[in-house]
């Protein structure tokens, strides 16, 4: 998705703005955008501005990423609020799948509010995490406080550190590369926690097969003392 997105933000021009804010937006307000590469194409914007290629002001591209960021996750959280329960009971469908959901509700389990901010940095569990807290009924000035802090950090970082960034020539020749790279690198954390549950979950089901085995051997012990050997 970003080998698209990429050369067609470079080809409209002043317009690329209106493209990353519907991104950005669509990633978390639609709880669809699984496969919308946000963090990726905030990078490549940030590039692309220090080379000239969007011919805007980075501060009016930063205006309006942050924005549809926090707009986006604030509708997140109210379709959460209002249709989560509805929405996040239904069995699997092409858009949305029960691992996501439980993800994204683990994850906003283990860190509280917080998630909010630290969602922003997991692809796929950012998608989701702002409808988590809302199905929670996570007040909403604290989710707002959080989202706004999330968006910014999130939004206006990303662009930042490929606007400096962009002033290297290497990196503005392999842009695509980088963007790539933007992503791999986001996906360690959630590639980790996959892999830690996967190693819980073979370690519950050992534990699982000892204690049945055990209970099998001691239901049959009174069964061989009972039965006791004839002699000879």
């Amino acid at each position: 998705m970003i080998a698209l997105l990429t050369p067609l933000m470079a080809v409209l021009g002043p317009l690329a703005v209106l493209l990353l804010m519907g991104v950005l937006f669509a990633e978390t307000g639609l709880l669809v955008g699984f496969f919308l590469p946000g963090d990726s194409l905030l990078f490549a914007a940030g590039v692309m501005i220090a080379a000239g290629a969007i011919p805007l002001p980075l501060w009016l591209v930063a205006a309006g990423a942050f924005l549809a960021a926090v707009v986006g996750d604030q509708v997140g959280y109210l379709v959460g609020r209002r249709f989560g329960a509805r929405v996040f009971s239904r069995r699997n469908s092409r858009w949305l799948s029960r691992d996501h959901v439980a993800r994204a509700e683990a994850f906003f389990d283990r860190h509280g509010p917080k998630a909010v901010v630290l969602a922003r940095f997991v692809p796929m569990v950012r998608t989701l995490v702002p409808a988590v807290a809302g199905m929670g009924q996570m007040p909403r000035r604290r989710f707002t406080a959080y989202n706004l802090a999330g968006g910014l950090v999130w939004a206006v970082g990303m662009l930042l550190a490929g606007f400096f960034l962009g002033g290297i020539p290497f990196i503005a020749a392999h842009i695509e590369l980088l963007a790539l790279a933007v992503v791999a690198a986001s996906l360690v954390p959630a590639g980790v926690a996959l892999l830690r549950r996967r190693a819980e979950r073979v370690r519950g089901l050992r534990l699982a097969a000892k204690v049945s085995t055990g209970a099998v051997q001691t239901s049959a012990a009174p069964w061989r003392e009972s039965c006791p050997v004839p002699g000879p």
